[in-house]
């Protein structure tokens, strides 16, 4: 499995967020996924020693291209479209420095390129976070 995260997502550094893509299932529709933070990320803020929670979407969002990028065949990443989540709910105050969180994602519904993935994100097996993502993944 291609783990050059460069070439799976249509991001350059420092706009990719995760460090790791751990396992794809296309026949289970799930991704996988972790993120250590440190203070090299860009959306890292010194004054609380971590990460906005808000990130977490961004998070989310990125593990669903590598799917998107397994899915299309293993061709050039193309754009994806976050179209919007719901119920977004982390009940963390911040993702600390120096823990490492674990982002998976399964997609429940698709209509060709219009897909929701049911996304968490775990720390230690702790559940952190959790959405219904939705979005647009074009394909050739």
């Amino acid at each position: 499995m291609e783990n050059n995260l460069e070439k799976i997502l249509p991001h350059n550094h420092p706009m990719i967020l995760i460090d790791r893509l751990i396992d794809v299932d296309l026949n289970n529709n799930t991704v996988c996924a972790d993120v250590t933070i440190s203070e090299d990320k860009i959306f890292y803020d010194k004054s609380i020693e971590g990460m906005s929670p808000l990130v977490g979407i961004e998070f989310m969002a990125q593990t669903i291209g590598c799917y998107a990028y397994y899915r299309n065949g293993e061709k050039e990443p193309k754009i994806g479209y976050l179209l919007g989540s719901r119920q977004y709910n982390c009940g963390l105050e911040k993702f600390e420095k120096g823990k490492t969180y674990t982002i998976t994602a399964k997609m429940v519904f698709s209509d060709n390129e219009l897909v929701s993935f049911d996304c968490f994100i775990y720390n230690n097996d702790m559940e952190c976070a959790r959405a219904t993502v939705n979005v647009y993944q074009p394909y050739s």
